[in-house]
Parts: C-alpha cells; structure tokens; sequence
C-alpha cells in the first residue's frame, strides 16, 4: 500500500487533507468543494469516502457538492443532527476502515473546541480537526477546562512519532504566543526558524509529530512543573493543578 497524504488549501487558512492510494482518495474534513474537485480532476482520482471531525461550517461546507459528484461515498463523522450529510456516524473507539480495509482509522473522542469533535488515528497519522494545532489548539467553543484537557492528554499520549495533521495553517500566530510563555524554550526557537523557512516559500507547516508537539505546544505543557513556573508571573497563575493551568492558558491566548 503506498498511501499519499497532500493539504489541499481551502478558506483563508484551512487545509483538506486528501489521502489517496492508486486511483481512489478520501478528504478530511472538506470546507469547500471547488479546491477538492480541482484537486481531484487534476491528480485523476475518484473520491472515495469523507471523514468529518466536527460540525464547524469550513469541515463540512463542501461536502453535498461532494456527494452530489461522488453519490455512493460514505461520509464518516460524529453522530449530531448539526451535520446532516453524515452517511455512516462513529463514536468513541470505533474503527473507519478506508480504501477496502488497506487503511485503517481508530475513532477518538476529544470534547473541548465541540462537545461532538472526534479525531481519527492509527500508529502512523492523526488526523484531529480543531483540537490540536500545531503548538496550540482550538477554542473553547462547548466544551470546559476539564474536559478540553482530557482530550489534549489523549492526544498527547498517542505515539510520539505520530504524524498530526490538523487542519488550519495557525502555526507561525501559535509560536508567537509560546514563546511569550517559554522564553526560554529552546525548542521552540529552533522550530520557530524552522517553520518561518517554510512559509517564506508558502510551503505548509504542517504535518507535526506528537513528539515535536510536546516540546513546542503550551496546551500539552500544562502539567509540567517547569512550564508552570515559567508562566505563573506571566499569567499571574497560584493554582498548579494541570486544568487550571490549561484554562489560564486558554484565557491568554484568546486574549493575545
């Protein structure tokens, strides 16, 4: 199995990520169908099956023109009568399976952005909607504190070799603010440089690794003792506790 992974740029700032192999794809989370067909047409490939993370209308906005073009597709996604398009809904622990069964997805659910978001991994890809940037996540649409930072804590325990792609290109505005936390964070100079060659050639930032995403990204530090003590003068932070701590994050950076 040879399996291709390209973002396809939508919106201002979205990706779609198209997964194909040979002559069949499968796009994630499509916002706008006229960059997808294009895509499509161009690379000759046929659309096999969407996968939806959550309700927002940049994942979902594409998909009837979609179906409209390719009728017998399943569309994968979590059950919620907000997203009407859904042909086959998956919940907590279930398992997409993807060009006749060569590729494999498991279903996690990560409340926090939405109470409905779901993620889809395998020890090789995640593919995580608006949970997870790279080095920040969503806001905190639905979901509280607590449950927002479960998510991220499942995330964040997934393999560190994991390749993470989400589905805005945020990643240069997310550095900005953990650097703001971490001046010190070496790791964080390095991938800021990093990250400024690619975009200086309008290349993606993306896809991440969970690895890389525990060392750069402040909403997976929150439990560390040493984040805490680089932040707490910053953000004025006694509590210690990592959801705490998570949400006085999240409060900052909406207000960055």
């Amino acid at each position: 199995m040879k399996l291709n992974i390209s973002p396809i740029p939508a919106l201002s700032d979205n990706y779609i990520w198209c997964l194909s192999i040979a002559d069949k794809a499968v796009v994630v989370d499509p916002g706008e169908s006229a960059p997808v067909l294009a895509y499509l047409k161009q690379n000759n490939l046929k659309l096999d099956a969407i996968i939806v993370t959550h309700r927002h209308h940049d994942h979902i906005n594409g998909i009837p023109e979609l179906t409209n073009a390719f009728p017998d597709i399943k569309v994968h996604g979590p059950e919620t009568p907000r997203i009407t398009t859904i042909t086959d809904p998956v919940w907590d622990g279930d398992t997409v399976s993807l060009f006749d069964d060569q590729l494999l997805l498991s279903v996690i659910e990560v409340p926090g952005h939405t109470l409905d978001h779901v993620a889809y991994f395998n020890e090789a890809y995640l593919f995580c909607g608006d949970t997870l940037f790279s080095a920040g996540c969503g806001r905190m649409f639905e979901g509280n504190p607590e449950q927002f930072w479960q998510s991220l804590k499942k995330l964040s325990s997934l393999g560190e070799d994991i390749k993470v792609y989400c589905t805005h290109e945020y990643t240069q505005a997310n550095l900005k603010f953990a650097e703001y936390l971490e001046p010190d964070n070496l790791d964080i100079k390095t991938h800021i440089r990093w990250v400024n060659e690619k975009r200086q050639l309008n290349l993606p930032s993306l896809p991440s690794t969970i690895s890389k995403e525990r060392q750069i990204n402040p909403f997976l530090r929150c439990h560390l003792p040493e984040f805490v003590e680089s932040i707490k003068k910053i953000l004025n932070i006694n509590n210690h506790n990592a959801t705490a701590v998570f949400a006085a994050v999240r409060a900052a950076k909406d207000n960055f």
